[in-house]
């Protein structure tokens, strides 16, 4: 059994500014629209913390500083390939707001954010970010239908 596998990094960043808020994210994206958080995929030989700085930086004019690893999210893609979100919190950040072509960004109180137009699966994916309990969003490997367990 091999020991290596293809996979591709990905983040995402919750950003709370000490008021309540998040900064939300309106994606754009027609494969996976809705409100989100700002992330994005790691570059080769980038490090995954200056990979989140940088993916906030491009989404939002944003820069985060101290991001705290938080969780994962994982699924096997169709062609086999691991693919991992790795979920990140800071509270730090300077600069001004700003969108970008990914979709416009926006602080949402936090309350505001449960009866808002999420991404498919973000509420539960959102548990991991807030619960300590929990470390990982896990898609289970199945036929047609997607099954996740939080971990």
């Amino acid at each position: 059994m091999a020991r290596t596998e293809q996979a591709i990094f990905t983040n995402m960043c919750m950003i709370e500014d000490g008021e309540g808020r998040v900064l939300i994210q309106d994606r754009k994206n027609p494969n996976w629209p809705g409100y989100t958080f700002p992330g994005g995929h790691v570059e080769p030989g980038e490090s995954f913390v200056g990979s989140v700085i940088r993916e906030v930086w491009e989404e939002t004019g944003l820069t985060i500083e101290h991001p705290t690893l938080c969780g994962i999210k994982q699924f096997q893609t169709k062609e086999g390939t691991r693919y991992l979100v790795l979920f990140y919190k800071a509270n730090r950040f300077s600069g001004t707001l700003t969108s970008s072509d990914e979709g416009e960004v926006f602080w949402l109180p936090r309350e505001e954010l449960d009866h808002s137009p999420l991404a498919s699966d973000f509420a539960e994916m959102l548990k991991v970010f807030e619960d300590d309990t929990l470390s990982e969003f896990y898609y289970l490997p199945g036929d047609e239908e997607w099954h996740f367990e939080l971990l």
